[in-house]
């Protein structure tokens, strides 16, 4: 049996967990390991191929808070990592230009295993401004065994490496659940854009979903605001949103925070009868579930993934987030559904190499 090393962004985010859950679904007799902390036993306790070594016990911060003096950085990651058969990067929005970017780019380059394959699947490029950071990163590349991202914006900026492909977001080949019958309420996933180095939205982005909340309630529907990563502050804007909402409408309203419970989760989307994604998972997952979904998007990786799969419903941008009526959101409901059958199947892309090594 392989081993493969998994790194990934393990924070508790449900869009960065179900790329875990899928990776190891996908190859049931491949032994995964995955260095994170240790409630992932509790998160990912269904899947029987992955053994998680807890990043957070006091012994492991201490070699590793010694290993940084000593500028080996995550030395016991990278330990673990040597005894393993090839290592996959997986995710998202792994390649962001923030201040400490060449920071995070030596860690990158510290995750290679010498003369063992290394794989980059699911992730887009950017947001960058200086020209410098992708170029370092198209370096590091061409050192990569394989890479598939997830948008045709971030395959065309290296598209003549010779290891670089494209297909549609992992997510797209989740399985569909059971047939379940809806219930009469819509779920809005909610950010807080202050947390996504977007300044001053936050008090305009509060007020549009008060608005937008408070028009469904009005025509009978009910609320929930999902929280997909308490940490990155999605919780906090469901508490400051709610309590803008007049007390009236309170009985109408629910919060359903994602740590622990990602079945449970998947299946709060899965019975509702409408998505208000700020969270680029949300529309996804809304997609696959054949929900009407109404983006919000704050990326370009939404807009970009919007456009690769020809969506022809209302959405809006966050920049223009001040001209948007709850009634267009309303409307979407009848307007915004799309099906992703084709996506699903050619997601399935993003494992065309690893396939070769693990499905022999």
């Amino acid at each position: 049996m392989k081993k493969v090393m998994i790194y990934a962004y393990t924070n508790f985010n449900l869009g960065d967990d179900l790329f875990i859950k899928v990776l190891c679904e996908r190859y049931p007799h491949t032994k995964f390991i995955l260095h994170a902390p240790r409630e992932y036993k509790v998160n990912l306790n269904k899947i029987e191929n992955i053994t998680i070594i807890p990043d957070d016990t006091l012994i492991v911060r201490g070699i590793n808070f010694l290993s940084r003096k000593l500028k080996f950085e995550f030395l016991t990651r990278n330990l673990i990592a040597k005894n393993c058969d090839m290592a996959v990067l997986i995710g998202g929005s792994l390649f962001i230009e923030l201040d400490n970017w060449q920071y995070a780019y030596e860690l990158k380059k510290n995750m290679l295993i010498k003369n063992k394959p290394f794989f980059l699947l699911g992730a887009n490029f950017g947001p960058y401004k200086d020209r410098n950071f992708q170029l370092k990163y198209k370096e590091l590349f061409k050192e990569y065994t394989d890479i598939c991202f997830r948008e045709k914006y971030s395959y065309d900026l290296f598209e003549k490496l010779n290891n670089i492909r494209m297909a549609d977001d992992i997510i797209f080949q989740l399985e569909k659940p059971v047939e379940e019958e809806v219930e009469n309420y819509i779920v809005i996933s909610v950010i807080k854009p202050s947390e996504k180095n977007i300044p001053n939205f936050d008090e305009i982005y509060y007020q549009k979903l008060r608005d937008i909340s408070i028009y469904f309630i009005e025509r009978e529907l009910n609320v929930t605001f999902m929280s997909f990563c308490e940490s990155e502050g999605d919780k906090e804007a469901i508490e400051n949103v709610i309590k803008m909402i007049p007390e009236k409408y309170s009985n109408n309203i629910k919060k359903h925070l994602y740590k622990l419970n990602m079945e449970e989760t998947l299946g709060v989307i899965a019975k509702s009868k409408f998505v208000i994604a700020t969270r680029f998972h949300a529309m996804i997952v809304g997609w696959v579930y054949n929900k009407p979904v109404f983006p919000i998007a704050y990326s370009k990786k939404m807009t970009n993934v919007i456009n690769d799969v020809g969506f022809e419903g209302s959405y809006i941008e966050l920049a223009n987030l001040h001209n948007l009526e709850p009634e267009i959101v309303y409307n979407s409901l009848g307007t915004n559904l799309i099906d992703v059958s084709k996506q699903a199947i050619n997601a399935k892309n993003h494992f065309k190499k690893l396939d070769e090594y693990l499905l022999k």
